[in-house]
């Protein structure tokens, strides 16, 4: 009975932690590019320490990925920034918190990106069976989450997971929020997750992250899966990109719909971001009839839009921006053109960008 009440008073410690408003966005690339001599300035064309730019707007949170083995990722990923295993995220984790920032840890379960088109099983965990994949993500995890801890930089929040709607790990943990297969299994490569995190960092808040959120049969049966397996987390976690997720109402209607539903689960937006720049490359399918123009002032009204229709939420506790440091100004990006041009800075004259500044209104 103590152990029960003892993890009831843990969880209740998270949710009451993370009612507060968390700003911020996924970091991952920012070693790379200080190593890379990437300069940052003001929007007055001030050069800038970013971490002290991201202070003053607020900024109190940052997200940071982990890959199982990066090396062992395809040689165009590498160009693309994957290059986050547990030693580079320590060292970034040390200056985060160094900084004053909390730390958001995105577990991958992968050795390169894993979202809606691709979760590739690590190369150390091919061919085994669900049983045995479950215990190596649990004892993964803790490792992970132990080596962090020794180092002082014990996440705030931890995410199990990666834009996980189809599941993780494929094929052994793939679903269909809209098919009945293979769930069994799916929530046990979860609960093993998150049996790790409560146990090593109990007080963290456990984040599951998904990118549905324009579709709400699929989000709602999703959740509704996760609740029927009695899975032990604490927040949902959403991506939303315009292109791909719908419009800012329709999102709104799906967050009214999560507080109805799971009114126990705050909601973080842990992936946003639009375009300051958008040369007419489809990429992925991209859909644009409902978004603003991809120019640094379409990326403008874009946040705006987003943080008022957030900040009419209670249930929202989070924003993160998704590589808002990308910037190539001053140097090459990681001996590559690869840019995605959705970051906070602009990549010909390293300058904050508007929509950086329209971040600052979210929950105040």
């Amino acid at each position: 009975m103590k152990r029960v009440v003892a993890l009831m008073l843990t969880a209740a410690v998270a949710l009451i932690a993370m009612a507060q408003a968390w700003l911020g966005g996924d970091i991952s690339m920012m070693t790379s590019n200080a190593h890379n001599g990437v300069i940052y300035k003001d929007s007055c064309g001030v050069t800038v320490d970013p971490y002290d730019l991201f202070k003053q707007q607020g900024w109190n949170m940052m997200r940071v990925r982990l890959f199982v083995d990066p090396q062992n990722a395809p040689g165009r990923h590498h160009d693309e920034g994957v290059c986050q295993d547990l030693n580079y995220v320590i060292d970034l984790c040390k200056t985060i918190k160094a900084r004053g920032f909390e730390v958001m840890l995105d577990f991958h379960y992968s050795d390169t990106w894993a979202d809606p088109a691709k979760q590739f099983t690590p190369k150390r965990w091919e061919g085994l069976d669900a049983k045995t994949l479950a215990d190596s993500i649990y004892r993964y995890t803790r490792h992970c989450l132990q080596a962090l801890k020794a180092a002082g930089v014990e996440p705030a929040t931890i995410q199990v997971g990666n834009e996980i709607t189809f599941g993780m790990d494929w094929p052994v943990g793939r679903v269909d929020p809209m098919k009945d297969a293979n769930w069994d299994v799916f929530t046990q490569l979860l609960k093993a997750g998150c049996k790790a995190c409560r146990e090593v960092c109990p007080k963290a808040g456990i984040i599951i992250h998904t990118e549905k959120a324009g579709v709400w049969e699929m989000t709602r049966n999703y959740y509704d899966r996760l609740r029927e397996a009695g899975l032990d987390y604490d927040i949902i976690g959403l991506s939303y990109y315009p292109m791909w997720h719908g419009t800012i109402p329709n999102l709104g209607k799906a967050l009214d719909s999560l507080a109805e539903r799971y009114p126990d689960k705050p909601v973080m937006i842990v992936e946003a971001a639009y375009y300051y720049l958008h040369e007419g490359v489809n990429r992925g399918e991209e859909d644009f009839t409902h978004c603003p123009p991809g120019t640094i002032e379409g990326q403008r009204q874009f946040t705006a839009d987003l943080v008022a229709e957030l900040n009419r939420h209670d249930n929202v506790t989070g924003l993160f921006w998704w590589y808002p440091e990308e910037n190539r100004y001053g140097t090459r990006f990681e001996k590559s053109d690869w840019g995605l041009n959705r970051g906070l800075f602009n990549s010909a004259n390293g300058q904050a960008l508007p929509a950086f500044y329209e971040m600052s209104r979210f929950k105040r």
